[in-house]
């Protein structure tokens, strides 16, 4: 898309922000009913999304002269820079207590743009109800833990949440390195330096290698996307640092074979040594739709037992799913289709919600049926126990 109105560069003091305004006003509504992104397309109605579905929340359409004022007036003075590079990742702050991360990107039709709701309160692990094993990722002094998943999964307010408890903990020097930077650390027991990539340094590669020379005990990276910056994290795990990380990955099988993958062949043994002697833990996080139509996070865990590493050592990977659930006992670990189970008997979910997410979705249906016939048989009194509940109810019947 070429328009000659573009190329002029933007005068801060011309804007009236009228379109801001207005955007302003969507984003409060997105807020008010909870809605996690907002999107904004030339030509089109304004749309939400509410509970993981799009929704349209507005009659009017953004026109496509309205689309680049927008454009103008959120970006001021990077507008240059848009138009180059035909994206962008931006933040934009909506009040002290809510931020936005935003991304536009030229189309056919004009601009659009996409809001993510950024909470400035960092939630715990536990009011995320994530997994009681996640604590143990926060006493770790070294290695690589992975937090993975689709896109709008989650995966930075777990990092947030995980960050958060060990400056709550330990005295540590934690960098960040994020692009852009999303959740605000306070500096409590530790030091926290945040860096945004674009603004405080030119690439992740570049900020991660200078973090090296700048004593941290613990880098996060926001996102690995390149081989340079996938091998400089390996290195500063192998050299006593623990570093923080995300990846588009589905579950732990495909994260490993990911990270090896995207070397060249004749390194890919170096590079799989080295990843089964550094991984403490990977995280694989799906968002899915509760009964009561909110969402809640099912996570797959991986911690690298020594049987896990012999897995990874040996390419062993298509096991690894097995591996996971038979730990669950004794070291916390546990599948997806585990996770799902959990939730569906937590009755926090709906079996058909769980076999929607389920990487094996034949076998987790048998296992829920399983467990219902279970239920029922013990319900009917074929085969079940009393427990102490069952005896109180008893002897309240015989008075």
């Amino acid at each position: 898309m070429e328009h000659n109105e573009l190329e002029k560069e933007v005068d801060v003091n011309e804007l009236t922000f009228e379109m801001t305004n207005r955007i302003r006003q969507y984003m409060k509504g997105l807020i008010e009913h909870e809605g996690s992104d907002l999107h904004i397309k030339a030509n089109s109605q304004v749309r939400a999304r509410i509970n993981g579905d799009i929704v349209t929340v507005t009659k009017e359409k953004i026109t496509k002269e309205e689309s680049i004022l927008l454009a103008k007036e959120m970006l001021r003075r990077r507008f240059a820079e848009f138009v180059e590079k035909k994206e962008i990742d931006f933040l934009y702050v909506y009040d002290e207590k809510i931020r936005f991360r935003g991304n536009m990107f030229f189309q056919m039709d004009g601009v659009s743009a996409v809001f993510r709701v950024i909470p400035v309160n960092i939630l715990s692990i536990d009011q995320l109800e994530l997994p009681q094993a996640l604590h143990k990722l926060t006493d770790i002094s070294r290695g690589l833990v992975l937090v993975t998943g689709v896109t709008g999964s989650g995966k930075s307010t777990t990092l947030a949440a995980l960050i958060d408890e060990i400056n709550r903990k330990h005295r540590k020097h934690i960098i960040t390195i994020e692009d852009p930077i999303e959740f605000v650390h306070k500096d409590r027991k530790c030091l926290i330096n945040q860096r945004s990539i674009g603004q405080d340094s030119l690439s992740f590669a570049n900020a991660l290698r200078s973090a090296l020379r700048e004593d941290p005990d613990i880098i996060l990276v926001g996102e690995m996307r390149d081989v340079e910056t996938i091998d400089t994290a390996l290195h500063a795990a192998e050299t006593g640092h623990l570093v923080f990380s995300t990846l588009h990955t589905l579950d732990a099988k495909e994260t490993i074979n990911r990270i090896i993958s995207v070397f060249p062949a004749e390194d890919q043994n170096r590079v799989r040594n080295t990843l089964a002697s550094v991984l403490e833990g990977v995280l694989s996080q799906r968002l899915v739709k509760t009964l009561d139509g909110k969402k809640t996070a099912a996570v797959e865990i991986l911690f690298n037992t020594s049987y896990i590493q012999k897995l990874i050592l040996e390419g062993r990977d298509m096991e690894i799913k097995d591996a996971l659930d038979e730990g669950t006992q004794i070291y916390g670990t546990q599948s997806f289709d585990t996770a799902l189970l959990k939730l569906y008997q937590k009755g926090k979910i709906s079996m058909k919600e769980a076999i929607r997410h389920a990487s094996s979705p034949s076998d987790l249906k048998l296992r829920i049926e399983g467990m219902d016939a279970n239920i029922k048989a013990g319900q009917s009194g074929e085969g079940a126990f009393i427990t102490e509940h069952d005896s109180d109810i008893f002897a309240l019947k015989e008075d």
